[in-house]
């Protein structure tokens, strides 16, 4: 799911078809950094980032996520 923290809204469901991660962002230049994974879109070149509770699936897998 897409979400934009700046804007307060969400354009629905986003497929990224093929991803490469780059490292995790610093905390001292994103405040969210551990809350998100920074990722390449390999078919057009552009570096993105997604947060964690945003990611549907993986590979065709659907996730839970589980607070413990």
């Amino acid at each position: 799911m897409s979400y934009s923290l700046s804007r307060g809204t969400s354009d629905g469901i986003v497929e990224v078809h093929n991803a490469r991660l780059r490292n995790r962002g610093q905390i001292q230049y994103n405040q969210f950094a551990e809350l998100q994974e920074e990722y390449i879109n390999t078919n057009t070149g552009e570096p993105r980032r997604f947060w964690h509770c945003c990611l549907l699936s993986l590979n065709g897998q659907s996730l839970k996520f589980v607070a413990e």
